[in-house]
């Protein structure tokens, strides 16, 4: 049974007559990477700011490390890091600057500061101003602050909207680090394609309540099981054989273009078997395999860029 550091239990959160969290529970274990996910708007910044003790919910219970964040607030500061989505630091603060002020309010060395400059790639940067930073090396500033306390649990909240897909991929790589050196990492994210790459588990939120949790190929599996083969071929009798088979459950013929959607985990290798008893050959083969942006619509009913 793996053992949770953050239990969140049925808690509500509204601003007036805005319900933003509404009866959330979820629990994040030792040592992954869990992943709270959905569009903008769905209540997943407020979630994480009550889990980190920035905002009180108006009722339930969240224990971190076995704190509260709340009664407990100063103990747990010592022990998780932040990244806020609205992060920002003084225009002309310099890299180093700003590593060794963080390093001096948790009276950690300045040396530990200077080492993760260096594990992040920082280092030709750390005199310069923080306004000249790229985008990337600005987050990959913030991880450095929220790892300068050497802390047990990592809070990530939106951490690479806006950047492009090279930053986007270096910092991927930044995150599993962090979880290879044992911490515990809990992010917000909006993109599908970096829950999935990423999250060892996900909680889907829409509209303030939790949808469902698991994996992303658990989540893929219970609720889009469908699977598309698109290939090409010119062979007369391949629409007859593929309605044949007991798996398939459309095909659609476009001239010599045929996409084919069955299921079960078979259904791929029994399309690839047809083919190859009946002797037709193909130009152009592939598969489409649901992702956590298929589950999403699946479950809500509209796109997460809607």
């Amino acid at each position: 049974m793996a053992h949770s550091v953050i239990t969140v239990e049925r808690i509500r959160k509204t601003y007036g007559s805005t319900v933003a969290v509404d009866e959330v529970s979820f629990d994040v274990h030792e040592g992954e990477i869990f992943g709270l996910i959905g569009p903008n708007g769905a209540g997943k910044t407020t979630t994480m700011e009550c889990v980190e003790g920035i905002r009180q919910p108006d009722r339930g219970t969240i224990s971190v490390l076995g704190l509260d964040p709340f009664r407990d607030v100063y103990q747990l500061q010592e022990r998780i890091g932040v990244q806020l989505q609205q992060a920002h630091l003084q225009k002309r603060i310099k890299v180093w600057e700003a590593v060794h002020l963080w390093a001096s309010l948790y009276q950690k060395p300045v040396s530990d500061g200077d080492r993760l400059l260096e594990q992040l790639g920082l280092t030709d940067k750390r005199n310069a101003w923080f306004m000249t930073l790229s985008g990337g090396q600005q987050q990959r500033l913030f991880i450095a602050l929220a790892l300068v306390n050497d802390p047990q649990v990592v809070f990530l909240d939106e951490l690479t909207t806006g950047l492009d897909p090279q930053a986007r991929r270096a910092i991927w790589e930044l995150v599993r680090g962090i979880r290879a050196r044992g911490k515990t990492v809990f992010m917000t994210t909006h993109l599908m394609e970096e829950a999935e790459r990423l999250c060892d588990r996900v909680a889907i939120i829409e509209h303030g309540r939790i949808i469902d949790v698991d994996t992303p190929q658990r989540l893929v599996a219970r609720h889009c099981p469908g699977r598309t083969v698109l290939l090409e071929t010119q062979a007369p009798e391949a629409e007859a054989r593929f309605h044949a088979l007991s798996n398939v459950d459309e095909v659609v013929r476009a001239d010599t273009h045929f996409t084919v959607r069955g299921h079960g985990d078979g259904f791929v290798t029994d399309v690839i078997q047809c083919l190859a008893e009946h002797q037709i050959r193909v130009s152009d083969f592939r598969t489409e395999l649901p992702t956590l942006e298929d589950v999403f619509l699946k479950l809500t009913g509209h796109s997460i860029r809607d």
